[in-house]
């Protein structure tokens, strides 16, 4: 299957309700990697106090991106993926302003795929949270014949 990127914005963007909800933007996306901008809203608060970002949106994101970076590798629209493991260490509470999250694959093998995710603000590379996917990963069987 071929990348289609414009496709694939419209995929990530609209499609999926979360995402929609959240107002990811897709960014960048090329084979094993994908970078999205997500606004920051008051629903997604996670310390009312500072009015920083919940800490288990931005690893809804990372797990997001994760997923998106393997969905490059699809050869079909009936492969599939789904999350074994997430791990998410946060750095620094986020501010309330958009944050970027950036997903890479480390390790495709016949079923599992691992990936490095990272989250920083707009316009700064100082790390907010890095994390690590880790995701049951198949395609379609191709009829023999």
């Amino acid at each position: 299957m071929e990348l289609d990127e414009k496709q694939i914005k419209k995929a990530v963007e609209e499609l999926v309700p979360i995402h929609k909800f959240l107002g990811i933007e897709l960014l960048e996306i090329k084979i094993g990697y994908a970078k999205v901008k997500v606004p920051f809203r008051e629903e997604i608060v996670g310390d009312f106090r500072k009015r920083t970002w919940h800490g288990g949106i931005i690893a809804t994101i990372m797990d997001s991106v994760g997923g998106i970076a393997g969905g490059t590798y699809f050869t079909s629209l009936k492969d599939k993926m789904a999350t074994i493991d997430l791990r998410v260490d946060y750095l620094k509470g986020a501010a309330a302003k958009a944050i970027i999250v950036e997903g890479e694959i480390v390790r495709l093998g016949k079923i599992i795929l691992v990936t490095r995710m990272k989250a920083y603000h707009e316009n700064s590379e100082e790390l907010l949270a890095e994390g690590k996917g880790v995701y049951y990963f198949t395609r379609e069987k191709k009829h023999q014949g």
